[in-house]
């Protein structure tokens, strides 16, 4: 479904951007300038009308991305004991920019989670049925995906945003402590559980010609497929360092040192993939865009 209001050919592409100081946000400033679109950030606080207003005046977007957000720091642990700074971000913050872009007849390109839905009976480990996009989210261990989907929800009855349910993020990038790769490659001990992810790499040019096309409604915003904590390592080690060891536990195990509960589950990409058919799986994508790049510099 595309929101026609806004996007036409005759009009110059305009971004502003929210997230400035974020890992996508920074990220998407850097594709816009390697693709010439015109963009600005945001200077004004998500849960402030009047500052998104002034922005909007002051810019004249043609679209709005939103990559701000609390995940806390230095992981959603953080938001178990800051719920109401949580909230006013990712609830109030985020309801505001789309309301505010809905009144100005712009579409919201809006990076959320796909850490809103767990392993259940009818999604098991290993079958290859991911959740699709109008399934229910069935995962709340913890209270950051609580507000993620609770504003999923609501953005639903929002025609003009795009909901992009990320998950587990992944660049080429091996030095940024908030890749997924970086961060298994440092914890002490690793959970080994498939699950859809999100190469950045691929996917952000991928949302930024969905807001080209006017897209909107949520979208699964993965990798087809899945994989695994112990084959991601496995790649390191063959790529990037040789001498790379790691050691597992259980859920049981790791329930001991985290404070809420991770989401751990398979996305259907189906979506994505007929409207992109070039979109790689997981494995391919994490080989193409990861991997090799970093093969020349590292030790393998």
């Amino acid at each position: 479904m595309g929101f026609p209001a806004n996007g036409s050919s005759d009009k110059p592409l305009k971004f502003l951007i929210y997230g400035r100081t974020g890992w996508i946000g920074g990220l998407l400033g850097k594709l816009c300038e390697s693709q010439g679109i015109d963009y600005e950030y945001g200077s004004g606080r998500l849960e402030s009308r009047i500052s998104l207003e002034s922005d909007i005046a002051n810019v004249k977007p043609t679209h709005v991305f939103n990559a701000a957000g609390v995940t806390g720091r230095p992981n959603v642990d953080w938001c178990e004991s800051h719920k109401v700074e949580t909230i006013r971000t990712n609830v109030v913050g985020t309801l505001t920019l789309a309301d505010v872009c809905r009144d100005k007849g712009l579409i919201l390109i809006n990076y959320a989670t796909g850490c809103i839905f767990e392993y259940d009976e009818a999604h098991q480990i290993g079958t290859g049925i991911g959740f699709k996009e109008e399934d229910t989210p069935n995962f709340t261990g913890s209270f950051y995906s609580k507000t993620k989907a609770m504003v999923e929800e609501l953005l639903k009855n929002y025609e003009n945003v795009c909901t992009l349910r990320v998950r587990m993020p992944i660049s080429s990038d091996l030095a940024n402590p908030r890749n997924f790769i970086t961060k298994i490659t440092r914890y002490d001990k690793v959970v080994n559980i498939p699950n859809s992810m999100t190469i950045l790499d691929e996917l952000l040019p991928i949302s930024i010609e969905m807001g080209k096309r006017n897209l909107t409604g949520i979208w699964n915003f993965t990798n087809p497929g899945v994989v695994s904590h112990n084959e991601i390592l496995e790649m390191y080690r063959d790529y990037i360092d040789p001498n790379f060891t790691w050691k597992n536990f259980n859920l049981e195990e790791q329930a001991k040192v985290i404070v809420a509960p991770r989401s751990n589950n398979e996305l259907d990409a189906t979506k994505l993939k007929t409207e992109f058919p070039e979109l790689l799986s997981i494995k391919e994508s994490l080989v193409k865009y990861v991997f090799e790049p970093n093969k020349k510099t590292g030790g393998a």
